[in-house]
């Protein structure tokens, strides 16, 4: 049995075109969900990780773990760096406390990243339900 590769990287998220775009179609639209259940990972990291664009990803830092779409960044090179957009998925990942000021940190996160090919992308009604309450 082998192990799957796994890197510690360094988790960013902001906003994209592809996010706004998707937006227009309001935030519970296909387009929308799909724009920010993704993770934008330098090339020659999905080389280290042995993947291909499309593959799901596990992206886990200490305030939880979120599976994602790897998609080749196209700016790059920014090797041990990964992106995620502003969204459900972004905030299972990032520290919740906002220190007074409304915000959480979405800047800097350490993380870890590995293929799941084997684990699915969860639907927003999942990932809320899993997130925020069991009823």
């Amino acid at each position: 049995m082998s192990l799957k590769p796994k890197l510690k990287v360094t988790l960013l998220t902001g906003r994209t075109i592809e996010q706004g775009v998707g937006k227009e179609h309001g935030k519970s639209s296909k387009e929308y969900l799909e724009s920010v259940s993704i993770c934008y990972i330098d090339p020659e990291d999905m080389k280290k990780l042995g993947i291909k664009n499309g593959t799901n990803v596990l992206v886990s830092t200490d305030y939880g773990s979120v599976v994602v779409k790897a998609v080749k960044s196209k700016r790059f090179p920014h090797a041990g760096e990964i992106f995620i957009p502003y969204g459900p998925w972004a905030n299972v990942v990032v520290n919740p406390e906002t220190d007074g000021i409304g915000m959480p940190s979405f800047k800097g996160v350490p993380a870890t990243i590995e293929p799941a090919p084997e684990q699915r992308i969860l639907s927003l009604a999942e990932l809320l339900k899993e997130q925020y309450g069991k009823g």
